[in-house]
């Protein structure tokens, strides 16, 4: 456990040279100033209450073209993002919808094009054969 000891200043409790106030105790503080008083109402203070208060500073006519903006950016940017979100569900969905069934139609539409390109080289490959075994055969 560790325990604390105050240290007196030998130079804060020599005598101080210049005018001799007679009064000292105006000047010395005890535990309960309005310094302190001030620094724990703060403490207490919360962001909402700072805010509350703001609302005084700020005249009636302000607030009320303040609140009217905010109001209608705030329609605007809820009708934005509802327009937003059903076209985005149209796109997505007509997407699906046509553009599947497409995709599937042309890897379709170029394996029987493929096909044909494979049925093309045999056929020729074929030809070539057929032609080189119709040549006269050499005499031995």
């Amino acid at each position: 456990m560790v325990k604390l000891e105050e240290v007196p200043d030998e130079e804060f409790l020599a005598a101080q040279p210049g005018p001799k106030i007679e009064e000292e105790d105006d000047w010395e503080s005890d535990s309960n100033s309005d310094t302190s008083s001030i620094l724990s109402d703060s403490l207490e203070e919360t962001l909402s209450d700072r805010i509350a208060a703001l609302k005084d500073i700020i005249p009636p006519t302000t607030r009320a073209r303040l609140s009217s903006f905010a109001s209608s950016a705030q329609g605007w940017v809820t009708s934005g993002l509802s327009f937003s979100g059903k076209s985005l569900w149209v796109v997505s969905t007509s997407a699906l919808l046509l553009g599947v069934p497409w995709a599937l139609a042309f890897s379709e539409e170029q394996q029987v094009q493929e096909m044909e390109r494979e049925m093309r080289m045999q056929q020729s490959a074929n030809e070539m054969l057929t032609a080189g075994s119709g040549q006269a055969k050499p005499a031995l």
